[in-house]
């Protein structure tokens, strides 16, 4: 994946490591308080979505 893109290892991990400090500080100066989110799964079958019963 890193490499695809012209990255080394070492940048890679620089890179992960500023988005997670950035991320904590923001987790930390909202007191913990996450916004709730979503998933929704579509599974799919020969290229068209089914209905799982």
């Amino acid at each position: 994946m890193w490499r695809s893109v012209g990255l080394t290892y070492v940048r890679y991990s620089q890179i992960a490591a500023a988005i997670t400090r950035r991320c904590l500080r923001n987790v930390a100066k909202d007191g913990g308080k996450g916004q709730e989110s979503t998933v929704k799964f579509t599974y799919w079958d020969a290229g068209k979505p089914v209905k799982q019963s």
